[in-house]
């Protein structure tokens, strides 16, 4: 019998494998040998122990990450699977797995290229990378930009550039979601879709923001 969190991890590596395959990129990395649970992420002494969180540690040029993701999420992904129905008991918790899949992704491709990422970039694109896995994961995107983009609570232990920080990168990625329904969902163009969404995962930070001007 499998052990849940090998069942659990092995969710997070098919979203990689979904992510790298959306993007064309190849990060030649697995994930699962990156994630930790709980007591390992303690024994790091995060400032803050959010349920899902990317733990980074650069030294001698060599930089390190480590993954956790809530386990409780995992395994409420593992008995409610998003790929068979993506509803009101697991959205919640695939976007935030989601989410970590995504600053793995991200932060391993540009580390890679020796190219500098900021919060607020890995942020904006884990918010567009939530709305392009829903939408792939559904098949629809029928109220996905109001689930995804609306009524947003985040942390009470947020500090006010982090708050700042996250609503600005929910807003943006909000319009640029509502620019990719007008210009290419309400025509049916899934094809000039991915092709967009592949142009603006590759732009740096104000490349991307410039672009979301751009449409919106």
């Amino acid at each position: 019998m499998t052990p849940p969190r090998a069942r659990a991890r092995s969710l997070l590596a098919r979203l990689q494998l979904g992510l790298e395959a959306l993007y064309r990129v190849e990060t030649q990395l697995a994930i699962d040998a990156f994630v930790i649970d709980g007591d390992q992420r303690d024994r790091m002494h995060p400032a803050r122990a959010p349920r899902e969180q990317l733990l980074l540690h650069e030294a001698d040029g060599e930089l390190a990450m480590a993954l956790f993701v809530d386990a409780a999420a995992l395994t409420n992904l593992e008995q409610n699977d998003p790929a068979a129905r993506l509803d009101d008991e697991n959205f919640t918790d695939f976007c935030l797995a989601v989410e970590g899949v995504s600053h793995f992704v991200y932060m391993a491709l540009r580390a890679a290229q020796s190219r500098p990422v900021s919060q607020l970039e890995l942020e904006l694109q884990a918010e567009v990378d939530k709305f392009a896995c829903c939408f792939l994961v559904a098949g629809t995107a029928a109220s996905l930009r109001r689930r995804l983009y609306g009524d947003v609570a985040y942390a009470h232990d947020l500090d006010a550039d982090e708050r700042e920080r996250y609503r600005t990168a929910n807003r943006e990625a909000g319009r640029y979601v509502a620019a990719l329904e007008r210009r290419f969902l309400a025509r049916e163009q899934t094809v000039g879709l991915l092709a967009e969404l592949r142009r603006f995962y590759r732009m740096d930070l104000p490349e991307k923001l410039g672009r979301i001007a751009q449409l919106a």
